[in-house]
This record gives structure tokens, C-alpha cells and sequence, in this order.
């Protein structure tokens, strides 16, 4: 490493990582699923609670919520709806009726079962960011998605422990036409990470055949890839009131499989809600359970979850904004209510910044502390998102992950265990009045596991860094990202399922792949 990337230090069951020459990258945390032993922060009071309810209740039986496709018209009007041409009201009982079929929590095997995810309780999983169609570098600066630059980002997935998931296209490739761009981008998927997996749910074609790929390359027999979740989607309502019709079709298609679908409005108070926080986090609520309503009818107790992506704009431009102390309450009220429908809930790792400097990360921080309070089970965009989702930067995604090592590291039930040993005094008696911790015994056998060691945080003082070439933050993010790259090997794969996979994919993009033209 050069003297631009922070120290080595040795910490609390760290791992290093080499690379093809044999050298160390960083030390990062092992692989775990972090489990947040904290009692979620709630701002509603249990009228509070009730009143929101009230209100999306209400929006679902005197308003209603478009569904812009027949299938999932046809399906509610025989549930009993009322149905007036794709507008579908639904009253409490059956609301609640069919999201009390749903699961409070569910598990999803990727074709590494030693990165199988739990979803709901007290875990909580990160991934990746997610859909921007542009990336940024201190390289190469702002430019298109592309296919190299998208294998990039699934390497950084892949290496680091504290991303639990693959998320969608980061960025999204547009050098691969779109009817195909399902079939190369998941074969990389696939090959480049071991962890779950993501699927659009654009349309029947794209959805059926990443189930196929998945079980592919999973090794497994239909009725295996049948028998439990191994991949998940994130559907996405038109806010206002709104559900449009490839994400409802592949939406169903993954219910019926059995498959985890994960439900999320995009609200943005002022603009897509109403202006102030209550509102639009019930209108987001009636949104959301409309659809889980629909998929718990079509396939009760099939794997779902409500998200939550409640955020306001910027009165003065309309832009959206990201990290605010509205996002952050908006996200803990939408955990509050998601216990209270007993689901579990995504919410997302985001700011509004536009390159990777303080904005960026206190925005960001704000946004993963907020999903922490608020007792979210899945974060999405955790690592990498910057200007509103419009962007992809691997400086970012490096700085990120130090967040979420820091979280996971928080979430250590070592650091407030009082036993004798941490109490610790024969210690406090040995060092005495006016003496230091340094040598004594209790220090030596801890030192190496006491504290968290930082991957790109630089601890120094100023005068030690300044020698060092005072190189700032995203600098000594780059040069990491850089070294990951340069020494990424692909987990392992059987080349008979590697080879399958492949003749699927190439004899799908023969076939012309999926249409474009929803």
C-alpha cells in the first residue's frame, strides 16, 4: 500500500485480505449478520400510531390506489374490491386480513448458503447502492453507466463483509441494450458475488429468467429453488396513489414463487405528498399495503416487506433531499408502523451531495442511523450513493463501508458487558492515582481486540498525516478501491453450473431477451 492509504491496525477479530501478490488491502470485519440490540426509537404516540393507520385506511376505502394492470384488477375485484376501471378500494378488514397473512420475517439462501440473510427481528443487512445511470471517480470523473464500471461495483461488493446483498445495477450499463442487459448484468452478478441477489421486477421475460439464472447457479432442482426464498425484487409505486403495470406483473410472478418482494413508495414530502411528515408517510403506508394486500391474496404468507423512502424536497429548487431531520423522522415513523402491521422494513442509506466530501457523509450517516433507530431489517443504497441516486462513486462506496463497520461494531454486546473483567478493578486498583493503562496486564491481553479499527479514517495527527503527503479522505478512499479491484478474485463456482449458466444466457439474448416497450 502507499503512504496515501491509512495505517494497518490489528482490532477486534479483523480480517486482512490479500491479493494475487500476496499484499494486504485493509483489515475489514468478518462476514456476520448484525443483529441491533437497541429498542427502536418511536415519535408516535399509540394515538399517534392509531391516527396514521386511521388515515391509510381511509385512503384505501374512500380513495383508492390505481393499479395499472388487469391481472391484478381481475384478482382484487374477485377478493370483493370495489373496482372502478383500475381503481381498486379496499376496506380495513381485508386490509388487515391479508396483512396478517404475511410473514414478520423470512430468510433468503443465495447460492452460497453461508451468506443466507435473515429478514426481520432484530437483523439488519446492507447492500449495495442501487439503479444510478451515472458514475463518478476522481479518475474519470462524472460519465454514463457502463458494463466495466458496473463489475466494478459488484467487486466491491462482493469484498466487502459488511454488504450483505446485491442490489440493482450500480450504475445501470446503458452500452448493453436494455432487452438484454437483464441477462449479462446477472450473469456477472452471479459469477462476481456469492450474496443474494436482486431482480428487477420489470415484466414477466426479465423476472422469470433471473429465477432461472438463480437456480442455475445455485445448483438446484426447481423444487429446491421453490422450497424457500433465494432472491428477492423492490417494487416502487407511482406515487401519488399509484401502481404501474411490468413491476405489478413481476411482482406477482416472485409471489407466487414464493420468492421475497419487498414493497417501497417513493414519497417526497411537498412534491409526491403532502408537505408535511404524517401525511406523506400515511400516504407511503397506503401504498405500500395495497400491493402487499395483492400479493398476500394472490399467495398467502409469501415473502414481503414495506419500505419506506419518505424524504422532502428542497422548497427553494424542487430537488429532492436526502439525510434531513425530516428523512430521518419520516423513516423511524415508518418503522413504527411497520411493527405495528408486523412487517419487516427496508429503508436506505442516501444523500442529496454530488461527489464524495462532508455533505455527502453526514447526510449519509443520517440516513443509516435513522434505519438503525427505526429497527429496519434491509438498507438499501448503503454504500456508494451520491447526487439523489443519480450516481454510483467507488470512493464513496469505501468511505460507506467504514459507516457500516462502524454500526456493526457499535452493535458488539462487548462493548457494555459488565462482567468483573470489564469492570475491570484489579485493573483501577494495580494503575492507582495519576498513573496510565498502557502496561498493565489488563491492557496487554486486550489491546489487540479492544477498539475499532478504521479502514479509511486516518487517526493520526496532523502533523504525522502532513508528512504522510496530506492526502484527504475520498483520496485515500480511491487508492483503496483501486487495490480491491486490482486484487479481486471471483468466489468460486462449479465450471459445469458456470458453463450452464452461460449457454442460458446466450441462448436468451438468441431469443431477443425481454421487450422495452412497457
Amino acid at each position: 500500500m502507499t503512504d496515501a492509504t491509512p495505517r494497518r491496525r490489528r482490532a477486534g477479530g479483523r480480517r486482512g485480505h490479500a491479493d494475487r501478490a500476496g499484499h494486504a488491502v485493509i483489515d475489514q470485519m468478518p462476514w456476520r449478520i448484525p443483529v441491533n440490540p437497541d429498542r427502536p426509537v418511536e415519535p408516535l404516540t399509540e394515538e399517534g400510531v392509531q391516527a396514521i393507520h386511521r388515515g391509510a385506511m381511509r385512503i384505501l376505502s374512500e380513495i383508492g390506489i390505481e393499479f395499472l394492470n388487469e391481472e391484478a384488477v381481475a384478482y382484487l375485484k374477485q377478493a370483493g374490491c370495489l373496482v372502478d376501471g383500475t381503481n381498486v378500494r379496499m376496506d380495513e378488514d381485508f386490509v388487515m386480513d391479508m396483512v396478517g397473512r404475511a410473514p414478520d420475517r423470512f430468510t433468503i439462501t443465495p447460492r452460497n448458503p453461508e451468506r443466507k440473510l435473515t429478514i426481520g427481528g432484530n437483523h439488519i443487512v446492507f447492500g449495495n447502492v442501487s439503479s444510478p445511470p451515472n458514475a463518478w471517480d476522481m479518475e474519470r470523473g462524472k460519465r454514463s453507466g457502463d458494463f466495466e464500471t458496473y463489475k466494478e461495483f459488484l467487486k466491491l461488493t462482493q469484498y466487502f463483509n459488511c454488504i450483505h446483498f446485491a442490489g440493482g445495477y450500480a450504475p445501470e450499463p446503458i452500452d448493453v441494450h436494455a432487452s438484454v442487459r437483464h441477462l449479462e448484468c446477472l450473469y456477472e452478478k452471479l459469477t462476481l458475488t456469492d450474496k443474494v441477489a436482486h431482480a428487477y421486477s420489470l415484466g414477466r421475460e426479465r423476472v422469470e429468467d433471473v429465477m432461472e439464472m438463480v437456480r442455475i447457479a445455485g445448483g438446484l432442482s426447481p423444487e429446491e429453488f421453490a422450497a424457500t426464498p433465494r432472491m428477492y425484487t423492490n417494487i416502487n409505486s407511482v406515487s401519488p396513489l399509484k401502481h404501474d403495470f411490468p413491476m405489478l406483473e413481476g411482482a406477482m410472478i416472485l409471489a407466487r414463487a414464493r420468492q421475497g418482494v419487498i414493497v417501497t413508495p417513493f414519497t417526497l414530502a411537498g412534491a409526491m405528498a403532502p408537505v408535511t411528515m404524517s401525511g406523506a408517510v400515511t400516504l407511503s403506508l397506503a401504498e405500500g399495503l395495497a400491493a402487499i394486500v395483492l400479493l398476500q391474496y394472490i399467495s398467502p404468507g409469501c415473502p414481503v416487506g414495506i419500505g419506506t423512502f419518505t424524504s422532502n424536497v428542497d422548497m427553494k429548487s424542487g430537488a429532492p433531499a436526502f439525510g434531513t431531520p425530516e428523512y430521518m423522522r419520516a423513516t423511524q415513523m415508518t418503522g413504527q408502523m411497520a411493527r405495528f402491521y408486523g412487517l419487516p422494513m427496508r429503508a436506505s442509506g442516501v444523500c442529496a451531495a454530488n461527489v464524495p466530501d462532508g455533505q455527502a457523509m453526514w447526510e449519509t450517516s443520517n440516513s443509516l442511523w435513522s434505519a438503525v433507530q427505526s429497527g429496519t431489517n434491509m438498507v438499501y443504497h448503503a454504500a456508494g450513493w451520491l447526487e439523489g441516486g443519480l450516481i454510483a462513486s467507488p470512493e464513496k462506496f469505501v468511505m460507506d463501508c467504514e459507516v457500516l463497520q462502524m454500526i456493526q461494531r457499535y452493535f458488539e454486546p462487548a462493548l457494555w458487558s459488565t462482567g468483573d473483567e470489564d469492570i475491570a478493578i484489579d485493573a483501577i486498583r494495580e494503575v492507582g492515582p495519576g498513573g496510565h493503562y498502557f502496561g498493565v496486564q489488563h491492557t496487554q491481553d486486550r489491546y489487540q481486540d479492544a477498539f475499532y479499527a478504521p479502514i479509511v479514517s486516518d487517526w493520526r495527527n496532523y502533523e504525522a498525516w502532513d508528512a504522510a503527503g496530506a492526502v484527504w479522505t475520498a483520496e485515500r478512499a480511491h487508492n483503496i478501491y483501486k487495490e480491491i479491484i486490482a486484487g479481486f478474485e471471483a468466489p468460486p463456482m462449479d465450471e459445469a453450473v458456470r458453463e450452464e449458466l452461460r449457454a442460458f444466457v446466450d441462448r436468451r439474448i438468441a431469443e431477443g431477451g425481454a421487450p422495452t416497450d412497457f
